[in-house]
């Protein structure tokens, strides 16, 4: 496996090496003739066949657009099979869609339209394909695992259960059990300061015979470093940011999560699970099934956007003239794992001082009169099609709560932010139900049992009920 400046040394001359062969490829006679005569759209198109100068332009041309298209993977930077596939294929896209515009201006570097096509056609599989298989794994069958926490005493516990070499471990530069933890300041790193001169490891016999790789902070670039393919967490509390923290990196760079089973919970493991090491279940999805919801989302968002573009002209118009303010009104929610983003809502209240408390639409005196029909009819939510076609949200998952909302119910429902391990949703198993923030403790029952149960189709029957809801609550509206 190639890693630094070897990485983006052999990835680049990957590149160059397979747009030459595409473009030439592309051009040649024999596939100029079937693509011309059997693909349909094409099939009106003459054989062009470019030769000297034209083929020179046309092949500097193409590796010039692919090669800067696709600098952002040139860093080795660890990515999970999937976002890999994605983000080459979306820059090779752009690659073709900046010759096409080149062309388009410029009559005298148009690549045939054929070979932009077939060329481009073939690029789509081959550079995905060759970024995955540059960083593949070892290949000598051996785990490359590490173990990541802030309990040293969880630490010494489970590394005798650990089969596999452990490269090392991380955690912050001095912490203490969990006795003492209660008692002791923050340190900078993620850990608890102790005035003692014992060493992290001392008087633990598994840990001295483990190297300290560094603090928690070094996560991202030891998984880089190391080449890691299995984390081992070992946290004290499995539902704080630290967990999450490290949770999202492993997640991000496709490494498998793992938790002793005595630390584990129900919603964090995968079903069926044996042995003393279980799956934290990141991705509990297939990656069929992974692509498949993902591409639901992209379509139902697409779709949505453009068939109530028009609506979404006219609430903006109504609101405008039913009270002072924006038409949209902007949120910072909670997303996966902890992160943050911005959700978009068309306004239904004055703008004033608001506040973090749930509480009823009946009982909340801000909410305008266009604001009224809007949230009985759901049409306030329009604008978050946008957060799920950017990928931010999904269609179905648990609703995303205000980021400071999510301490008040934390509050109230402890385990709250088990809710993290799965994208958040536009609809979700609580709302068909009629459960909202006013009850954190049944909402967050509902949340878990999807998180626990959900699949494609199961995401399907949600929509349906979700849509059926509210054609009910628009007819009841109009009928008001």
């Amino acid at each position: 496996m190639f890693t630094g400046w070897r990485y983006r040394v052999v990835s680049a001359l990957g590149v160059v090496t397979l747009t030459v062969g595409a473009v030439l490829a592309a051009n040649h006679e024999l596939s100029q003739s079937l693509f011309t005569t059997y693909v349909p759209v094409f099939n009106r198109l003459e054989v062009t066949v470019l030769s000297g100068e034209g083929l020179y332009w046309a092949i500097a041309l193409s590796v010039l657009a692919v090669v800067g298209a696709l600098v952002p993977l040139y860093k080795p930077q660890p990515r999970r099979v999937l976002d890999t596939v994605f983000l080459a294929q979306q820059r090779v896209l752009v690659a073709a869609f900046a010759l096409a515009t080149l062309g388009y201006f410029n009559y005298s570097y148009r690549l045939p339209r054929a070979t932009l096509v077939m060329t481009f056609g073939l690029l789509s599989v081959a550079i995905p394909g060759w970024f995955v298989w540059i960083r593949r794994r070892p290949t000598d069958g051996s785990e490359r695992l590490l173990v990541v926490g802030d309990d040293l005493e969880q630490i010494e516990e489970i590394t005798p259960s650990i089969d596999a070499p452990v490269l090392g471990y991380l955690c912050p530069s001095v912490v203490g059990v969990r006795d003492e933890l209660a008692s002791l300041e923050p340190a900078a790193d993620g850990g608890v300061a102790v005035d003692s001169e014992e060493g992290v490891g001392v008087g633990r016999p598994h840990l001295e015979s483990l190297d300290r790789i560094g603090g928690l902070s070094r996560l991202e670039d030891a998984l880089l470093e190391f080449d890691v393919d299995t984390v081992v967490l070992a946290f004290r509390h499995a539902d704080r940011a630290e967990f999450f923290g490290a949770l999202d990196v492993c997640h991000e760079h496709g490494v498998d999560a793992k938790v002793h089973r005595e630390y584990a919970d129900s919603v964090l493991v995968s079903e069926g699970a044996v042995g003393e090491l279980v799956d934290v279940d990141v991705e509990p999805w297939d990656p069929l099934d992974h692509l498949g919801k993902r591409l639901f989302d992209i379509v139902f968002a697409g779709v949505g956007m453009v068939v109530f573009a028009p609506l979404m002209g006219v609430i903006a118009v109504a609101v405008t003239v039913d009270s002072p303010g924006p038409v949209l009104y902007s949120q910072d929610r909670t997303a996966g794992f902890g992160e943050t983003f911005p959700v978009y809502k068309f306004r239904t209240m004055i703008p004033e001082g608001e506040s973090a408390t749930p509480s009823d639409d009946e009982e909340n005196d801000r909410i305008t009169r266009v604001g009224r029909v809007l949230r009985r009819t759901h049409l306030d939510e329009l604008p978050q099609l946008w957060s799920i076609f950017v990928g931010d949200m999904s269609v179905v998952g648990p609703r995303a709560a205000w980021t400071e909302e999510e301490v008040l119910l934390e509050a109230d429902a402890p385990a709250w932010r088990k809710r993290w391990f799965v994208k958040p949703g536009l609809t979700g198993l609580a709302q068909i139900n009629d459960v909202t923030s006013t009850a954190p403790r049944e909402k967050l029952r509902y949340d878990l049992e999807y998180i626990r149960r959900q699949s494609f189709w199961f995401d399907l029957k949600i929509v349906v009920r979700q849509l059926w809801g509210v054609l009910e609550d628009v007819w009841g509206t109009v009928r008001q």
